[in-house]
């Protein structure tokens, strides 16, 4: 539960620092409205995209298992944000009780066990999709449903809890480093040198497993064009 409770706490501090000190009201510093579910369906479509789905094109293309993985880091993002928006609105109770009860969920218990084994890219698909129909929900909708559903794509995409909470700070340190370098007014470059930043996130995280945060966003720092080139 440590993991999960620093996960929260880190997504909390960097949606108070990209978007204010009252996102968790539902708007952001900037008055656009937040839509945390919104985020869930759209990242999940991206997700797909990791799959030759298409039947009439490229039926035999290997799935790109890395950018599943990175963006099933994306959408746990985005379920923390809606189940700390939640809280804040409703129960008011705090990361700690959060972490406790996305621990309690029946799923859970899949994830704390080490797994590297991907399942069937059709079994993975349906289970995005069945993601993508509970975040549409309105009134019908249940974070704990919406929470055991993302903890089986965990362990369907070869992650587990370490795993998870590796990429994710990786991927938590790399959002930061958009945020500073002008991902919001369009000037960040997405595209190191041909390779996307997530990749180059992943490849720094496999070379140093023990790298620190603040190490890691360093890192980033010295391989980022727009810093090399000036």
């Amino acid at each position: 539960m440590d993991k999960i409770s620093l996960m929260l706490q880190l997504q909390a501090d960097l949606n108070k620092a990209t978007n204010g000190d009252k996102w968790t009201s539902g708007i952001t510093k900037n008055n656009k409205v937040i839509n945390w579910k919104r985020c869930i369906y759209m990242e999940c479509a991206e997700m797909i995209d990791s799959f030759s789905w298409k039947h009439w094109k490229n039926i035999d293309k290997e799935a790109n298992w890395a950018n599943l993985q990175i963006e099933v880091v994306d959408v746990w993002h985005f379920i923390m944000s809606l189940a700390i928006e939640l809280d804040a609105q409703h129960a008011q109770s705090g990361i700690g009780a959060i972490a406790s009860s996305l621990a309690d969920a029946k799923s859970f218990e899949k994830i704390i066990v080490k797994n590297s084994l991907f399942a069937n890219e059709n079994e993975i698909m349906e289970k995005i999709e069945a993601i993508m129909l509970e975040s549409l929900l309105k009134n019908e909708f249940s974070l704990e449903k919406l929470v055991n559903d993302f903890f089986d794509l965990v362990v369907m995409s070869a992650l587990d809890l370490e795993t998870l909470y590796k990429l994710y700070v990786g991927k938590n340190i790399l959002n930061q480093f958009r945020q500073d370098h002008g991902y919001k007014d369009g000037s960040y470059i997405k595209v190191w040198n041909g390779e996307e930043d997530n990749v180059v996130m992943q490849r720094v995280l496999e070379q140093n497993s023990d790298i620190a945060p603040a190490e890691l966003y360093e890192e980033l720092e010295k391989l980022y064009p727009a810093q090399s080139n000036s």
